[in-house]
């Protein structure tokens, strides 16, 4: 029973999703964001459900035993629905935040990129062919969805500190996508999907993975000077720590749950800090 609560929490996407979740509230809470708009973080929930389980929907179970891939070739009309309902939800809370329209265009544009190579159709099949593929568009739907889209939303503007936040967020997770894209390499290839990550030597992506957590803890170091510069350094630090780990396993627990994890342990931390 626990090994099924945790597939589907896993599996589902809901565990991302509430990542998302945190990780908007961080935003709003270290940049000192007013007015919160709170259908955002209904609408940002949704939309990863949706985004998440169409991405997983259109992914082929053949070129790997993975739990995560197996547990959705038994559960594709449970993706299907999930996909429906995720869709359904962001449409409801968009109706109160059209006058953003514009704004949130460009996270629909950003995960629709993600996920477009998989679609087994002309000129969808065309965007695997692109050099920087979906590392970057992966880490820049999250950045804009979490970070960006926050500021726009509560009408503020991006002073120096949002600026060198987001900068930061952007290098911790490009880092941990570059950790999933090298467990991935394999099926990219066999999919046809190229990434930076596909077209690097490992010495050349290695270099890019500790490149991006160096940048990633100068820039945390330069958005305060209090403890909250301690929450932002841990995940990177563990990050660090777990790298040699990290690329001698597949275990889709472990980088679901973990490395998912990792993306939102600083907003962990920092809520409950406040809470308690």
């Amino acid at each position: 029973m626990f090994r099924a609560f945790t597939n589907f929490l896993l599996f589902s996407s809901v565990y991302v999703s509430l990542c998302a979740i945190l990780l908007i509230w961080q935003t709003n809470t270290i940049l000192n964001l007013h007015p919160v708009n709170f259908d955002y973080y209904k609408f940002a929930f949704f939309s990863t459900i949706c985004s998440y389980n169409f991405h997983w929907y259109l992914t082929p179970a053949a070129y790997s035993g993975s739990p995560r891939l197996q547990w959705g070739v038994r559960h594709k009309n449970l993706q299907l629905v999930f996909t429906i309902i995720g869709l359904i939800g962001a449409a409801i809370y968009f109706r109160d935040l059209k006058a953003y329209w514009l704004e949130l265009s460009g996270a629909a544009f950003l995960t629709f990129l993600y996920s477009a190579p998989k679609i087994p159709f002309p000129p969808f099949t065309w965007l695997r062919r692109i050099a920087i593929g979906k590392t970057i568009f992966l880490t820049a739907v999250w950045v804009y969805v979490t970070n960006v889209l926050p500021v726009l939303l509560s009408g503020g503007h991006f002073t120096t500190q949002a600026v060198f936040y987001i900068v930061h967020r952007f290098f911790i997770i490009y880092a941990l996508c570059i950790l999933f894209d090298h467990r991935d390499l394999e099926s990219d290839k066999k999919e046809g999907i190229r990434s930076l990550i596909t077209w690097l030597s490992i010495p050349g992506m290695m270099r890019l993975y500790f490149f991006s957590l160096l940048f990633a803890a100068g820039f945390a170091l330069l958005v305060c000077r209090d403890i909250i510069t301690f929450y932002l350094l841990i995940p990177i630090v563990i990050t660090a720590v777990l790298t040699k780990y990290t690329l001698n396993t597949r275990s889709d627990y472990y980088y679901y749950f973990v490395l998912d994890g990792l993306v939102m342990l600083s907003a962990f931390l920092h809520y409950i800090a406040v809470v308690a």
